[in-house]
């Protein structure tokens, strides 16, 4: 056996073998490929006839997308959409999965409530959102205890078998502010009995960190009133949230538009959740696409690195010199 080293890794071939029958012993077209050997480019034409010898070095190269994928986990799932959309508010179902289609969103929120049994064979959900293409996140919307919190998702779970849900317990009905000693409490219990809790909180680090310090598998402060459309409020705390936690960060709730989803990337964020920032725009999908594009962007700028903020006016041309 002839040994070589192959993209940088030590490899034994046959004797005899040329870089074309390499190539197929790897599973590779040679029509596909590019290949360097000792530092020289090897004509494709020629693949079948050039003979692999003792200490070659060989390096062989295929087109692949550009970039490097930004994806990312939580509780030990992959995806590549940054944007998770909710199911409500849309006049219909079909209305919901064109913007579903157009975000791109991998994930979306489904509340738990009762089967109309007055009506048992009208649509449902699940006739126009596959949930095998994609990822349901029961919520626990409208519930205002730990108690009922845990009872939905234990429901969710029978229905579906979903561990990775999304809790929420509110305080009242009119602010919709989440009540944290119940949201923790419902945490604690849901972890016990299994469930892979992301959790709506008020943006507060110090709640966040017990959060994540109970179980949570994601933290998701709101950047406003749920529903209300007004934005990022407190940019510095959800800066905060970001910064001290090991568990991904999701603004949810209070975006109005595109800047305000990549407002909360920018701050690092790992994602935003949203349904009434597209079910009540004028044009949904359209506004799921901004929302999509809006996201990917303000990754890109946290990525990226924003400029330095100055006090005063600093010139991009030089001064010196001028006519």
């Amino acid at each position: 056996m002839l040994s070589i080293t192959l993209n940088g890794e030590p490899r034994t071939v046959a004797p005899e073998s040329t870089i074309a029958d390499l190539a197929r012993e790897l599973g590779l077209d040679p029509a596909k490929i590019a290949v360097e050997r000792n530092l020289e480019i090897v004509p494709r034409s020629t693949l079948a006839e050039v003979q692999l010898e003792q200490g070659d070095q060989v390096e062989i190269v295929h087109f692949v997308g550009g970039g490097q994928a930004d994806s990312w986990t939580v509780a030990g799932k992959t995806f590549n959409s940054r944007l998770i959309v909710g199911t409500g508010k849309y006049k219909d179902f079909a209305q919901n999965a064109a913007a579903l289609e157009a975000s791109g969103a991998e994930i979306i929120t489904v509340a738990v409530r009762r089967v109309n049994i007055s009506d048992p064979k009208a649509p449902m959900l699940t006739d126009f959102i596959d949930p095998r293409k994609y990822t349901y996140l029961p919520n626990t919307a409208g519930c205002f205890t730990a108690d009922d919190a845990i009872r939905t998702l234990r429901l969710a779970r029978e229905a579906g078998g979903w561990d990775l849900v999304k809790l929420e317990v509110l305080g009242e009905a009119r602010t919709l502010y989440p009540d944290m000693r119940e949201t923790l409490k419902a945490t604690e219990v849901l972890v016990s009995e299994g469930f892979k809790p992301m959790v709506y909180c008020v943006d507060d680090p110090i709640a966040a960190k017990q959060l994540e310090e109970a179980g949570a598998v994601a933290i998701m402060p709101l950047g406003a009133p749920i529903g209300s459309g007004l934005g990022i409020q407190n940019r510095v705390t959800i800066r905060l949230i970001v910064e001290g936690a090991k568990v991904p960060v999701l603004v949810d709730a209070g975006v109005g538009t595109a800047s305000d989803a990549a407002v909360a990337m920018e701050l690092g964020c790992d994602g935003v959740l949203m349904n009434t920032a597209i079910a009540e725009a004028k044009d949904p999908v359209t506004m799921a696409k901004a929302m999509k594009l809006a996201v990917e962007s303000g990754r890109l700028a946290y990525l990226a690195g924003r400029m330095g903020r100055r006090m005063y006016a600093d010139p991009s041309s030089p001064l010196a010199g001028l006519i």
